[in-house]
């Protein structure tokens, strides 16, 4: 195992790790900007009001994108783990 092969794996990881959680972060990034411009308008000062609707959307997302985001780390890590005896010889 080379320094290349380590820096491939890690590329890879942080790769992975991204796309796995692009549509959770955007999601709520959206929510949350949306219930802060709320917030602004109506002068509603409520720290429940921005979490429950995090709270909400995240568990959307997951219901909705969770069979990929598994589907994508399964193919990740059957990946690595058939490359181990090539790393290792």
């Amino acid at each position: 195992m080379n320094a290349q092969m380590v820096l491939t794996l890690g590329r890879e990881a942080l790769l992975m790790m991204l796309m796995v959680s692009s549509p959770v972060l955007g999601v709520m990034l959206v929510v949350g900007l949306l219930v802060s411009l709320f917030q602004a308008v109506t002068q509603i000062n409520e720290a429940t009001l921005s979490f429950v609707p995090k709270l909400v959307a995240a568990i959307a997302v997951f219901a909705v994108a969770g069979p990929w985001m598994l589907s994508m780390l399964v193919e990740y890590l059957r990946r690595t783990i058939e490359s181990i005896p090539a790393m290792v010889a």
